[in-house]
């Protein structure tokens, strides 16, 4: 007999009593019968039912069974079940519920496909255990399989290179999957986070692996460049992949060709940094363009210019810490001037370390041309050690030296640190958004909104997702790659923050955001998020996972396949949920019939 599947709860619980609930019902003379599997729970007060599954389909003596096992007795034949698999189930079920829920599925395809279920199959093991393809391939064999995913995908017969093939159906429809993205969370006039990050490459060259400014501190080691794109939220939108040697400002045009034109939106605020959206690019690319406006911020060498005009001075924050200046040097803009006193403080203290730690050092060379044996000489031999010296903490600017053949002695140059220290805390955001349109505050707020495109490079590069080491010797699977990456991430944006009350997360923010006193400020940890992080327990005394900690705990909710002895009939067994794990799917928004 072919096995019947089916999927029910082995409790009663303090999630319900879970039991076979038998019905009748007479039709034209003829009676029927329904075997329902119910969890009967109470809610306010009311004693509520929730179906599980229809068990009519199974043998009576089975259904007997189930229904006696669920009492906790043995079969009216004395018989028993054995397990003969166990599958991590619970972290399964609330990414791919998640992803499902999001309607993520419909995006990549409008109709069910295997390409479709294979590609939804790569994202959520990205979320849940990144690894390389081979080792994707191996979880999703059924002799194999390391969680239930491929069983809940139908997926369990497959060979690496059909998850190669399927990157590849992947990659040509990335440009429709981002414009569906973009018409979910993008509208007309909306504020687009961008940010550039790069990862180091190990697999064989391509035409997009090359040596350029490398982020991951991998010395002689190529890379590749990606653009992000995230709404105001943070929620990532679309990725482009660039050559390693690509600069920052480079890859702005095609981003904002690709929003105004692709998107069809046409009135849009793009912020970046001051590496990003630089004068150059402005003058060349952003200004005067209908609908185009910008927010980014100046760069330290022109603030000091502008502080040297007197465009900029402290006594403007004698009593705030934001003031909106104008100048010639930049027309129909708005230079926002902010003050941060708690930067001031760490910058002075920073300076005042590494002044230190250089004099000690030039102390040094000073006493090694004194010494009596083998004393050092040379102006070429003194000003080679000096200068590795001064390199080493970038603080030489603040020294004058005086090298002869014989003799070396430095000074500070109180007047250049003073001038740098007059600066202190000082950083200036420059837009072109006029203020009836957004106020200075909104404007310094959304600069500083740059911080979720960089919490989104720190989970693709490092934390969760592990968009490194990229072994893809091909371009397009290169760019498939990162582009699965950034889809990944979409569904675990998603499911931070309906987890958040659980995580470390701070799930009131919106409230700490209200009581902030300025918006120059640090961003202050709402009360709650605080008592978090010193207790290590929720509100609900529960412990606070980091959302990794989280996924491992749920995936020892597990899926069991069990068959009942002395007989080929089979069916799936879900262990008893625990109170987090049930808190968990809560706020996912999932039911507990998985």
């Amino acid at each position: 007999m072919t096995p019947e599947w089916f999927t029910i709860y082995s409790m009663p619980s303090r999630n319900g009593a879970v039991h076979v609930a038998t019905t009748k019902r007479t039709y034209k003379g003829k009676v029927y019968q329904t075997h329902l599997l119910r969890r009967s729970y109470r809610e306010d007060g009311k004693v509520k039912h929730q179906t599980l599954g229809n068990l009519s389909h199974l043998p009576a003596d089975l259904i007997d069974t189930i229904r006696r096992r669920l009492r906790g007795e043995q079969s009216s034949e004395g018989g028993r079940w054995d397990i003969v698999r166990t599958f991590p189930h619970g972290h399964v079920a609330a990414t791919l519920g998640t992803l499902q829920d999001l309607g993520l599925d419909s995006v990549l395809a409008s109709r069910p496909s295997r390409e479709r279920n294979l590609a939804i199959g790569m994202i959520v093991a990205r979320v849940i255990s990144p690894a390389s393809k081979l080792a994707t391939a191996r979880a999703f064999k059924d002799e194999t399989a390391s969680t239930s995913l491929s069983l809940e995908l139908g997926i369990q017969d497959v060979h690496e290179d059909e998850l190669y093939k399927t990157m590849d159906w992947l990659g040509k429809r990335q440009r429709r999957i981002e414009t569906k993205l973009a018409k979910k969370h993008l509208s007309d006039g909306t504020l687009v986070l961008y940010d550039v990050s790069g990862s180091y490459y190990t697999g064989r060259r391509s035409s997009l692996v090359d040596f350029g400014y490398n982020r991951d501190d991998k010395r002689g080691v190529p890379q590749i460049v990606y653009g992000l794109l995230c709404n105001a939220d943070g929620c990532p939108i679309a990725v482009e992949v660039f050559k390693g040697n690509t600069g920052d400002p480079t890859t702005l045009g095609p981003q904002i060709k690709k929003v105004r034109s692709r998107f069809g939106i046409q009135r849009v605020v793009f912020v970046g940094d001051r590496g990003m959206i630089t004068s150059k690019r402005i003058d060349e690319e952003l200004r005067d363009v209908d609908g185009l406006d910008w927010i980014t911020a100046l760069r330290a060498d022109t603030i000091k210019t502008l502080a040297s005009k007197g465009v900029i001075e402290r006594s403007l924050f004698d009593q705030q810490d934001l003031a909106t200046v104008s100048s010639p040097d930049f027309p129909g803009e708005r230079l926002i001037v902010c003050y941060n006193p708690v930067l001031a403080g760490e910058r002075a203290r920073k300076r005042g370390e590494l002044l230190a730690s250089t004099e000690k050092k030039l102390d040094e060379i000073v006493a090694a041309t004194q010494r009596a044996k083998r004393p050092l000489r040379g102006q070429a031999k003194i000003g080679l050690r000096t200068g590795k010296v001064l390199n080493r903490n970038k603080v030489g600017k603040h020294f004058v030296l005086d090298i002869n053949d014989k003799r070396f002695s430095y000074r500070r140059d109180e007047e250049k640190i003073a001038e740098e220290a007059a600066l202190d805390g000082l950083y200036v955001i420059r837009t072109s958004v006029p203020s009836e349109t957004m106020e200075s505050e909104d404007v310094v707020r959304a600069y500083k909104d740059l911080a979720k495109v960089e919490r989104a490079f720190r989970s693709l590069k490092t934390i969760d997702l592990k968009i490194r080491p990229i072994y893809h010797w091909l371009d397009d699977r290169i760019r498939a790659h990162v582009f699965l990456c950034m889809l990944a991430y979409y569904v675990q944006w998603h499911m931070r923050r309906k987890l958040a009350p659980i995580l470390f997360d701070d799930h009131e923010r919106e409230e700490a955001e209200r009581s902030r006193e300025s918006i120059v400020a640090p961003a202050p940890r709402s009360q709650a998020a605080a008592s978090k992080d010193q207790s290590k327990r929720t509100h609900d005394d529960e412990p606070v996972h980091s959302f990794r900690t989280l996924l491992e705990d749920l995936g020892t909710l597990a899926k069991n396949r069990v068959r009942v002895c002395d007989s080929s009939d089979e069916f799936y067994l879900l262990t008893q949920p625990t109170a987090l794990q049930s808190r968990a799917l809560d706020l996912l928004g999932l039911p507990l019939t998985l």
